[in-house]
């Protein structure tokens, strides 16, 4: 036992079992490390394709890529509805003046109308004029009002070819969004009269 040593193997002889891990174990171990984070990756986005498939009607015998091909056409077919919907048929009235004039595709010579803008009493009677001096009838109506703002949505009978109508309509209807300016302060839905008390 006289001739036993420890190698020196660093600057504070140190036993081998107690020098730090040797580059393999560390390669070793960075590759677990990494193979444990691709998994949890992968169980992530198994977890979102199952809500898919539950989403989407169907869908439980696709594989992921035509699931994923699925979900486009459907968020596509989803979008344009929306994009239709929101074209002339929206009856929520927004925050901007608008005037929308589009003929009806169905070859008849019926024309749909569509004006936003801040509700006041006389609106009405003034598209009625203008429509009127047009000889344009209005053969159905969808009006919503909501916090002072005003949308309605018309289809109207032109008396002339609805190509030739249209434009004069859009102009009609876009003079009653100047005539009654922006600055216009009683809404009607929280307007108030006030008459004189009899004395």
């Amino acid at each position: 036992m006289e001739n036993c040593y420890w190698p020196i193997l660093n600057h504070t002889d140190e036993p081998p079992w107690l020098l730090p891990p040797a580059a393999d174990d560390r390669a070793a171990s960075a590759s677990r490390s990494h193979s444990e984070a691709e998994k949890r990756r992968r169980d992530r986005i198994n977890a979102q394709l199952s809500t898919l498939r539950k989403l989407i009607p169907k869908s439980e015998k696709m594989d992921k890529a035509a699931l994923l091909g699925h979900v486009v056409d459907h968020v596509k077919e989803q979008r344009q509805r929306a994009k239709e919907a929101s074209k002339i048929s929206s009856g929520v009235p927004s925050e901007i003046d608008e005037v929308i004039v589009d003929q009806i595709e169905d070859g008849s010579e019926q024309i749909k109308a569509s004006i936003c803008c801040d509700d006041r009493p006389e609106l009405f009677a003034e598209i009625g004029g203008a429509l009127k001096a047009l000889e344009a009838t209005i053969v159905e109506a969808d009006i919503t009002s909501l916090g002072g703002r005003i949308r309605a949505n018309f289809v109207i009978s032109a008396s002339s070819s609805a190509a030739n109508q249209s434009g004069s309509i859009k102009m009609a209807l876009t003079r009653l969004l100047i005539s009654s300016g922006s600055g216009y302060g009683a809404r009607s839905k929280r307007q108030r009269f006030f008459y004189p008390t009899p004395r």
